[in-house]
């Protein structure tokens, strides 16, 4: 009597043979990207792949459809140097921000004339005749429409940095660092919006200005803020500002709930990390509205 097929392979064999099964089942041809996404989710459940590395693979697929429009810091937003004004009069902006690198323009925003790094500042203590013309590297320009993969290819082969954005007219209409990116895809890095994980979530700024973190419990932030937010449908503020928008916000992104103002300090492709949160002065069209919606008495 002959073996039976099953018995003509050694356990090795056996095993080999059971993962490449399993593996083609998974990791069949997908024919789109959610079928991809669908395959990668089922070997995750499987424990074939683990949380992180799903989150990886998720964010280098949405990094390859992403434009640096999509993840730059508009012009508005970005902490920019004239070099038209003297060192003492930005140095402490600088140390505020704590931003290693800084783009300098001359006569406009438009003009970009080099990059200043934060640690050739050292330079300024130093030498009498300091000159931040002397001290600042060539800047790198590139379209709204470049892809955030070709990008970071070229941070990568560059050993670049930071890049300005600039539109089709040529003007500056923002910038991104490779930290930018690499967050889609890693998650969150520490950066200078970050602050001491055991310290507390809402630190007052300067200018009435609040730095909270996105995962503030509601109860805590209205016990802060002196607010009435629901808790039934979220736990935290960055819950009930992505519901608002309707979408994961970019950073930069703002908007104005119940006399408040959020704006979007750090984000990833998945959830906001940082807010800042600025009390809004009422207006007379406000109160007007508050009092039209009172129950009469």
């Amino acid at each position: 009597m002959s073996e039976p097929p099953s018995s003509r392979f050694t356990p090795s064999q056996k095993r080999k043979t059971l993962l490449e099964r399993l593996t083609a089942f998974i990791f069949r041809e997908p024919e789109n990207r959610k079928e991809l996404l669908e395959a990668l989710q089922e070997a995750h459940s499987r424990n074939l792949l683990d949380a992180d590395a799903l989150s990886m693979i998720e964010g280098v697929l949405q990094v390859s459809e992403l434009r640096a429009r999509d993840l730059m810091v508009p012009r508005t937003q970005a902490d920019m140097i004239d070099v038209a004004q003297p060192v003492e009069s930005w140095i402490g902006r600088v140390i505020e921000t704590a931003h290693s690198r800084f783009p300098v323009f001359e006569g406009n925003r438009d003009h970009v004339i080099g990059i200043l790094l934060a640690k050739d500042l050292l330079r300024y203590y130093t030498e009498d005749d300091f000159d931040v013309r002397a001290m600042l590297r060539p800047a790198v320009f590139i379209p709204e429409s470049k892809p955030l993969n070709v990008l970071l290819r070229d941070f990568r082969a560059n050993r670049n940095h930071m890049a300005i954005v600039v539109d089709e007219y040529g003007g500056v209409a923002g910038l991104i660092t490779i930290e930018d990116v690499l967050e889609q895809i890693v998650g969150d890095i520490e950066d200078e919006y970050d602050f001491d994980e055991t310290a507390d979530n809402i630190v007052a700024e300067k200018g009435d200005r609040f730095r909270v973190k996105a995962l503030t419990e509601i109860g805590d932030f209205n016990e802060a803020f002196g607010t009435t937010f629901s808790d039934e449908e979220f736990d935290t503020v960055g819950g009930l500002v992505t519901d608002h928008f309707g979408r994961v916000p970019k950073r930069g992104d703002h908007m104005e709930i119940d006399g408040l103002r959020f704006e979007v300090l750090r984000t990833d492709a998945r959830q906001v990390h940082l807010l800042q949160v600025t009390r809004v002065p009422r207006t007379v069209a406000r109160e007007f509205a508050d009092a039209e919606s009172r129950p009469e008495q």
